[in-house]
């Protein structure tokens, strides 16, 4: 690897907690199992948000599945916003998440809003509002009801003019982030701070207030943390999904951050990017190959799955145990 070795930040520390690892049974070479987490989007999450019996089958799959994360949709969709709508129903969800030892993410960013518009300059003001009322509402009640982290998706490849201005759009995510960085910092809150990114950002070098690097890098420098969309159904390879974290892992080790490894369920425009149609057993052995190169890594934060509704589906389409 490339350079000294930081020491880790103290955001970095505190995501230890937020992304422990697990003890389970059967994991490559008897080690504690790398944790998992899963996406769970805007009608999901509100079902868990205001139906009590759909939140214990989240916490009885996660139970049964291993999950110790799950990313919550965390702002508008189809005119309201539960965190201010409901916000007495946030925190029982919350706290009746956290006595079962599950962490929870706020996630931010959405296909109904178009948040991919964020990164421009004249919807900054919506971007940092939205992380706002999170830290608005982690400041109003106890600990036991906060998120445990804010963790976004907000991808700028998906606006139209991304095959024209690819660098000034790169250049907005980064703005943006800075100022969700900036907002944390005014607010005196110490929350973890993350975004989804893909794992070809490694392949595209920005010039950045003053410094020369690649898009991943800059990225991993800013944030606490990163889940990378490593959308691929095998570990080994050229194309695998080590070989896609292995940039991302060195970079993050290097400046004491943590790499969330990202997995897609649901249907894909290439078979490889997804376990879909695939057995239980196929992806065990994908998950643990992936552990097995970078359990060594500092960085290395273990696994998410994308997503809540497209996962449960594949779970009943492939009935057989996962390999534990």
């Amino acid at each position: 690897m490339r350079g000294a070795r930081r020491r880790p930040t103290l955001a970095a520390l505190a995501l230890l907690a937020v992304l422990p690892a697990t003890a389970v049974a059967g994991s490559p070479d008897g080690a504690a199992r790398a944790p998992r987490a899963v996406w769970t989007w805007e009608e999901d999450t509100e079902r868990l948000v205001q139906d009590e019996a759909a939140a214990e089958r989240a916490l009885q799959l996660a139970r049964r599945e291993g999950i110790q994360t799950f990313y919550l949709y965390a702002d508008s969709f189809q005119g309201r916003n539960l965190l201010q709508d409901d916000a007495a129903g946030w925190r029982r969800l919350l706290r009746r998440f956290h006595s079962s030892g599950i962490t929870v993410h706020a996630l931010l960013g959405s296909a109904y809003l178009h948040t991919e518009r964020y990164v421009l300059p004249e919807h900054r003001a919506a971007a940092v509002a939205m992380v706002g009322r999170v830290l608005e509402f982690n400041a109003g009640g106890p600990s036991a009801a906060r998120f445990d982290a804010i963790h976004f998706d907000i991808e700028p490849h998906q606006l139209d003019e991304w095959d024209t201005r690819r660098e000034a759009l790169l250049a907005g995510f980064l703005d943006m982030g800075s100022a969700f960085m900036a907002l944390k910092r005014q607010a005196g809150s110490d929350i973890p701070i993350g975004p989804d990114i893909p794992f070809w950002l490694d392949g595209i070098t920005l010039e950045w207030r003053g410094h020369r690097a690649t898009v991943a890098e800059h990225a991993i420098g800013l944030f606490d943390f990163v889940t990378l969309m490593d959308y691929r159904n095998r570990a080994d390879g050229g194309d695998g999904i080590v070989s896609h974290a292995r940039t991302e892992m060195e970079i993050a080790e290097r400046l004491g951050k943590r790499v969330v490894i990202g997995l897609e369920t649901g249907e894909g425009e290439l078979p490889k990017v997804t376990f879909k149609g695939l057995p239980r057993t196929r992806m065990e052995e994908e998950l643990a190959a992936t552990e097995t190169a970078f359990r060594a890594s500092p960085a290395f934060a273990g696994f998410a799955i994308h997503h809540y509704s497209t996962w449960q589906a594949w779970l009943s389409a492939t009935p057989e145990p996962a390999t534990r």
